[in-house]
């Protein structure tokens, strides 16, 4: 089948890879002329594990192709997928404004029918929105070209992504389910035989197409990553409270994750979610409902908490220190948002560094793939935090010498460290681990102070 894919980002990279690898030909279309040519040459601009050898090798035998050229993606394609961003703005509403540019570039190009996906993560009633951005450039062009001729159908369809970061290819290959919203109408159901097609590699052990209706399907997206995010923010309450009773919130989630109804995943207490989707996501429901006339007070809550957890987290770092931390100097290790990659969007570990810089510490920070400020912060911040944090080579690099070290991010090298070193490299062996990497028992034998999250501290 012929696929076009809007948008080379995370999400319209894997997709493009994924459908290509499954034998189809894939056109990927971005505007960034930098980022196309790089593709062109297999340099993937993202960390995602197994990505990159997918381009390289789809890329090769000629069935993923990029390019600029928007009018030879409409032209290309069967079934068209818009993977844009679509990035907070400033009232906690999601920007569509990239969706519907490319909504309107469609219309000024379509000639034949086309299946238009919204694959990118937008509100409720985004559809609607698309399909008059497009109708509405296909009247201005009629009238600029050949006025009175009959317009070619097209319909659309959304199809939101479930993609983790750090497993991104495999959970494209091997999804838990497959959303696909369509109109009920004949476009709707040409659109979802077209879609069947296309996914019929996916269902050959077990249906994993979900059909409904499209804003169900929008609905769907959101509703799932306000679950999560809840189960996250949950977690860390519960966390706040077992350190009040003194109780061990690992033990906790051992206890509640092997109910069959809960289930282990996302209950691990820490520093709270962070990353592309789950702080936008979140707040852009809240935006909704508040339209809508609607108040999503469980999902307030949950921001509040993950909001809460990181300023909680400092304050016992400032508490240790007897609330002054100046002069002190603070080892981090993590800075992405979650392991197995580098996005650093509303990571934990950026309050974190501009707290303890605004408390008077210096950072001395690792991270397997965040390897400067200029990518952990806006550039705003970059001069002001500048000569306040270093970058080490090695994890034990940047332990030297510190006064502390604080775990933000449980990436696989940091779960084992030779503890007798760290303890001689630190000024003072003390961690606070936001990630519950280690058990207290074993840190206060070894000779640390030891705090974790939710965990009885050992001193």
């Amino acid at each position: 089948m012929k696929i076009t894919i809007v948008g080379a980002g995370y999400v319209g990279l894997v997709s493009a890879a994924c459908f290509a690898e499954l034998g189809n030909h894939v056109l990927c279309v971005d505007r960034d002329a930098g980022r196309v040519e790089r593709l062109k040459q297999a340099q993937v601009p993202i960390f995602e594990p197994g990505l990159p050898e997918l381009v390289a090798k789809n890329n090769g035998a000629g069935r993923l192709v990029f390019t600029t050229d928007m009018k030879a993606g409409v032209a290309h394609a069967d079934i068209l997928f818009i993977a844009v961003g679509t990035p907070p703005a400033g009232d906690s509403s999601a920007d569509i404004g990239q969706v519907l540019a490319v909504a309107d570039a469609i219309g000024e190009s379509l000639s034949r029918f086309l299946v238009v996906v919204d694959k990118s993560t937008v509100p409720v009633g985004t559809a609607d929105k698309v399909r008059e951005t497009i109708s509405r450039a296909m009247k201005r062009r009629a009238r600029r070209e050949k006025p009175g001729r009959r317009p070619p159908e097209f319909t659309v369809v959304s199809n939101p992504e479930f993609l983790k970061e750090g497993a991104a290819v495999e959970d494209f290959m091997r999804p838990d389910r497959v959303v696909i919203g369509v109109s009920d109408d004949a476009a709707g159901r040409k659109a979802e035989a077209l879609m069947r097609q296309v996914y019929a590699p996916f269902n050959r052990n077990r249906e994993r197409l979900i059909v409904m209706d499209v804003r169900s399907a929008e609905l769907t997206k959101y509703a799932a990553n306000a679950l999560l995010a809840t189960k996250i923010s949950f977690m860390n309450d519960m966390a706040n409270l077992a350190d009040a009773l003194g109780a061990d919130i690992e033990k906790v989630r051992q206890g509640i994750g092997s109910d069959r109804r809960i289930g282990y995943d996302f209950i691990y207490a820490g520093l709270g979610y962070g990353g592309s989707c789950f702080p936008k996501d979140v707040a852009a429901l809240c935006h909704t409902a508040r339209e809508h006339g609607e108040r999503m007070r469980v999902v307030e809550a949950v921001r509040a908490v993950n909001d809460a957890q990181k300023r909680r987290f400092v304050e016992r770092i400032e508490d240790y220190f007897g609330g002054s931390l100046q002069g002190k100097v603070i080892a981090l290790w993590g800075l992405a948002f979650k392991p197995a990659t580098d996005d650093v969007r509303e990571a934990p570990s950026r309050y974190i560094v501009r707290r303890l810089v605004a408390l008077g510490a210096r950072i001395q920070a690792h991270d397997p793939q965040v390897r400067s400020l200029e990518q952990l912060m806006p550039a705003e911040n970059v001069a002001r935090l500048g000569r306040h944090v270093d970058f080490a080579a090695d994890p034990m690099q940047a332990a030297c010498g510190a006064d502390a070290l604080v775990i933000a991010t449980e990436w696989k090298v940091y779960r084992s460290p030779d503890f007798p070193a760290l303890r001689r490299l630190l000024r003072q062996p003390v961690i606070f681990d936001g990630r519950n990497l280690f058990d207290p028992a074993d840190m206060k034998r070894l000779g640390f102070f030891y705090q974790g999250v939710g965990r009885r501290s050992a001193p």
